[in-house]
């Protein structure tokens, strides 16, 4: 019916809207940054979501990166992360964070700049109190993390993949290189780029789903969404779920030390 008065208006046709695979749903993680609290109440209501609704023949978890840093429980979101992993489908992107971390044990320099960005509570959260770490030199400081982080922890970061593709959709930290070939992206773009990403216009080759660049509200544009609202400050974690073209958010919600889910459909 629309479609033909569309054609007598002189109208062009809408592009069809980005989809995954029919017979799959997946839910897509925001940046953590520590937050175990709202980590695990966004578990316990995407594992709840997805019983209540009919079966799939796939439900795919993604974890957009920056698991770590900032917030106050880095370890216990790496391995729970871990846990849940074993436990279901779940996909885990490198951020920029989880870069700079790895890299800390091998740069000063980097460990410097690492430490100024969050570095210092995820140091705390394997076990280095605040109090040792201020009698600490940088050189000392690289030297404890190499006691206090285990090999098992790096190794797993070290494996978060750099991207994600389900159906119409490209899971990725931070954004990519517009028109640019996947294949032929830099991991650095990948991890950390924002402009000129933000503000182009036009479509990419998928519809992109990021974090990395902290917004209030869900970031929704026509080309790509991006859903990191923050945790580590505002008290929000944000999930995006996708099934065939449609969108739904769940989210972890901290108030006055109480956490909500809140649920919702994203506005067509």
């Amino acid at each position: 019916m629309f479609r033909p008065l569309r054609k007598l208006l002189g109208l062009a046709d809408e592009p069809p809207r980005p989809a995954v695979p029919p017979g799959e749903r997946v839910y897509a993680i925001g940046d953590i940054h520590g937050r175990l609290d709202l980590f695990e109440e966004l578990i316990r209501a995407i594992e709840d979501d997805d019983a209540e609704r009919p079966a799939t023949g796939r439900t795919t978890v993604v974890l957009l990166g920056d698991l770590v840093d900032r917030g106050p429980d880095s370890a216990a979101v790496v391995a729970r992360a871990r846990e849940w992993q074993a436990q279901r489908a779940v996909r885990i992107l490198a951020g920029n964070h989880e870069q700079m971390f790895l890299e800390s044990f091998e740069s000063t320099d980097i460990l410097r700049h690492f430490l100024k960005h969050g570095g210092r509570e995820t140091v705390f959260s394997y076990g280095l109190s605040p109090d040792e770490f201020g009698e600490l030199d940088l050189d000392a400081v690289r030297q404890r993390m190499d006691e206090l982080v285990p090999a098992r922890d790096r190794t797993f970061i070290a494996g978060f993949e750099p991207h994600v593709v389900i159906g119409d959709y490209l899971f990725v930290h931070a954004g990519i290189r517009p028109q640019v070939p996947l294949e032929e992206q830099q991991r650095r773009d990948l991890l950390w780029i924002r402009e000129p990403f933000l503000g182009f216009a036009d479509a990419h080759p998928y519809f992109v789903v990021h974090g990395h660049t902290i917004n209030e509200t869900i970031d929704q544009q026509h080309n790509r969404i991006g859903i990191d609202t923050g945790a580590f400050r505002s008290g929000i974690l944000t999930a995006i779920v996708l099934e065939g073209d449609r969108r739904r958010f769940i989210q972890a919600v901290e108030d006055s030390g109480a956490i909500a889910v809140h649920k919702g459909d994203y506005p067509e």
